[in-house]
């Protein structure tokens, strides 16, 4: 079996960071949508394009190496699949299409929900109770300034019980899935900026990036963030919890080294 990206995908991929390239920050969402990043979670019969989560992880990857804003996780992956995961059809469409943004808390885990005052839907999920929920309070302080949290207060159940359950894990997996997939982009871009500035900034009438102490700083971040893809795409195959955290640590500590 040959383990690799599709040429469509790496296609998908290349449209994509030209997109994002031309279109920054929070400018960019109408483009999103209009390429269809917005639908790729959301079931054909729902208005989406019911691609798999290797296609998610392809498009989380080029938005964290962009740094878009936003609820992306919540409203691209796990929000979609937990109201698909339901059958619950209301909110599909307006996803799909890009004209609702949904945040999501997920306590213990997730206990706030990022940019709450925004979204046109914002959902908790609290064990096997899947409920809609509002704003309590105030923005919290967060490391973050482009990611925005707030306390939520639990409102009526949407779903309850097994069923509830076993959508809430798969959304709850699918989501930490596509954060491991921005954190691989996001330490590809820092590693991008390492080596632009290491040809350009000189010490002793040369460039550092011709210092070994460097060149080998840089090499282990490369090596971590290639050492965290097949972890990441082969999650994206399995989407077994086990796989996703492995994923998501692998990606984490290749993020953090890129830092």
């Amino acid at each position: 079996m040959r383990f690799a990206l599709t040429a469509e995908q790496r296609q998908f991929a290349a449209t994509l960071h030209e997109l994002l390239t031309d279109t920054p920050g929070e400018k960019a969402w109408p483009a999103l949508a209009e390429l269809g990043v917005t639908a790729l979670a959301v079931p054909t019969e729902r208005g989406g394009l019911g691609a798999d989560p290797t296609d998610l992880v392809v498009a989380f990857e080029e938005l964290g190496h962009h740094a878009v804003p936003g609820p992306l996780v919540e409203t691209l992956a796990a929000v979609p699949a937990l109201l698909a995961a339901l059958d619950d059809t209301r909110w599909l469409p307006d996803l799909a299409s890009g004209d609702l943004v949904a945040s999501l808390a997920f306590p213990p885990h997730l206990p706030y929900a990022a940019d709450a005052d925004a979204a046109g839907l914002v959902l908790a999920v609290e064990e096997s109770t899947v409920r809609i929920a509002s704003v309590h309070g105030p923005a919290l302080s967060t490391v973050d300034p482009s990611r925005r949290l707030f306390a939520i207060e639990a409102g009526a159940v949407l779903a309850i019980g097994s069923e509830a359950l076993a959508a809430a894990e798969r959304a709850f997996d699918l989501g930490v899935l596509a954060c491991a997939a921005e954190l691989l982009g996001a330490g590809r871009a820092m590693l991008e900026l390492a080596v632009g500035y290491v040809k350009q900034r000189t010490q002793f009438g040369r460039p550092i990036g011709s210092f070994q102490a460097v060149k080998h700083h840089l090499a282990d971040v490369h090596v971590a963030l290639e050492l965290a893809r097949p972890l990441l795409y082969g999650a994206a195959l399995s989407l077994t919890p086990y796989d996703v955290s492995a994923a998501k640590i692998a990606a984490t500590q290749a993020a953090q080294r890129a830092a």
